[in-house]
Parts: C-alpha cells; sequence; structure tokens
C-alpha cells in the first residue's frame, strides 16, 4: 500500500521546522558571540536574550517557536486523517496550502517581520487548519 499523500505535508513541515531552527543558530550564535555571551554560561533561556541581541537576530528565534505551537495541531489532525483513510484532494490541497503559509509566515517574521501580513499568513493558515478539522469531524460524524 502506497503512503498517503498527506504524509508530504508533514514531512515538509518538520523539514521546514528544522531549516528554521538551523537559521536561528547561524543568526544566533554570531550575535551572542558579538554580545560577549558565551554558551559556557549557567542557566539562562532565549527569551532572556531580548533587547540584549538585535531583533532582527530574534526574530528567527520567535518563528521556530511559533513552529513548535500551531502546527502541533495540524500534525495531529493530518494524522487523524489520515488513520481515518480520508486523504481525499481537498484534504491534500488544504495541507500543503498550510504548509505553504507557514513557511511564508516564517520568511516575513524572519526578514521583515511585518506583522500586517504575518497576521493574514496566519490567518489564512488557521483557516486551513480548521478547514481540516472540520472535515475529520464530519468523516467521524457520518
Amino acid at each position: 500500500m502506497p503512503p498517503s499523500p498527506l504524509l508530504g505535508p508533514v514531512v515538509a513541515l518538520v523539514a521546514w521546522s528544522l531549516v528554521m531552527m538551523v537559521w536561528m543558530a547561524l543568526t544566533r550564535l554570531p550575535a551572542m558571540k558579538k554580545a560577549g555571551i558565551g554558551l559556557n554560561r549557567r542557566g539562562g533561556r532565549g527569551a532572556n536574550l531580548e533587547g540584549v541581541i538585535p531583533d532582527e537576530v530574534n526574530w528567527k528565534a520567535h518563528n521556530y517557536q511559533h513552529l513548535m505551537e500551531q502546527p502541533t495541531i495540524f500534525y495531529a489532525i493530518v494524522l487523524s486523517l489520515i488513520l481515518m483513510g480520508f486523504d481525499h484532494p481537498i484534504n491534500v490541497w488544504l495541507a500543503w496550502a498550510y504548509v505553504a503559509l507557514r513557511v511564508a509566515h516564517s520568511l516575513v517574521q524572519a526578514t521583515i517581520n511585518v506583522v500586517a501580513v504575518r497576521f493574514t499568513l496566519f490567518a489564512l493558515s488557521s483557516l486551513c487548519l480548521v478547514s481540516l478539522t472540520v472535515h475529520a469531524g464530519l468523516r467521524l460524524w457520518h
């Protein structure tokens, strides 16, 4: 049996999250060094770097954190659809749209960080997530 086409968006979003993690590290570590912050210090969290290193550097970390939040619901609902055997083309399209919108959101937040653009992308991706959830609920109900 071939894998569900819904697995593609799941793998793609995980891969994108890893890209953002690397981008965050590649920008944050040099900024920390420049600010005199070493990795050998005790304690601390990423939030402690707010106002210490440039905002443009922290934007990548903020986005990486966002990719650990709402997308967890995406993974759960897409895997639920797969388990229900409901990989209808509309669900595949919605899942890919969600991923594309989240990637666009990441690129905006990590570079120009215009809140109105970010919000629009977030809202559109959330509509995809709501649609996937409604489809799963209707599948269970029927």
